[in-house]
């Protein structure tokens, strides 16, 4: 058995799908998880919401713990990543400052942005089938989860299923752009635009 001392040095590739709740994302994800050749970690922060302990949370004090779980979630993607995990993250950028986060966080050269589009029609019937979220909550979100504009792939789950996207996910790998989208939105912030 090797040393844990000889292990190389190596940065992670964070897949970042970004989509409103019931876009497909997860199914994506665990598509994902199935098809890449590497072995890679599924980080949903619905999960992270699961991990919390069921003791109650004073309504005044809801917005605050939701605030940390997401920056801890974001701060757990981060440390995965700069260990050399590869790291599949199920994500809803529905506030500015999530976006923001996430780019402070990761480094910008290793982050695949995928756009998860999805028609609201679609996203309805689905929050519906669901039964476990709002109906109307994902159309709530779209106005803000895809603000910024930029992804280095896009998609839409009413049109292609969770094995196609997770295998044009694959087989962009390889060939990313540069400057990745990450790195044009950090860009971006540093020009205040």
């Amino acid at each position: 058995m090797r040393h844990l001392s000889t292990v190389p040095p190596s940065r992670g590739t964070i897949i970042f799908l970004n989509g409103t709740s019931s876009s497909g994302k997860s199914t994506i994800a665990a598509e994902l998880t199935r098809v890449l050749d590497q072995p890679c970690f599924h980080m949903a922060v619905d999960a992270f919401h699961a991990m919390r302990s069921r003791a109650p949370v004073p309504a005044e004090r809801l917005d605050e713990v939701l605030h940390r779980t997401w920056q801890g979630f974001h701060r757990a993607v981060a440390g995965m990543a700069a260990a050399g995990n590869d790291v599949v993250v199920d994500h809803v950028l529905s506030a500015e400052w999530r976006l923001r986060d996430c780019l402070a966080l990761f480094d910008p050269r290793d982050v695949v942005f995928v756009g998860v589009h999805c028609p609201p029609a679609e996203l309805e019937r689905r929050e519906r089938a669901r039964g476990d979220r709002p109906t109307g909550l994902a159309v709530r979100q779209l106005p803000q989860v895809h603000a910024h504009g930029v992804y280095d792939l896009e998609c839409d789950t009413a049109r292609e299923d969770a094995a196609t996207v997770a295998h044009r996910i694959k087989d962009f790998l390889p060939r990313r752009p540069s400057p990745t989208a990450f790195e044009k939105l950090r860009a971006e912030l540093r020009d205040g635009t």
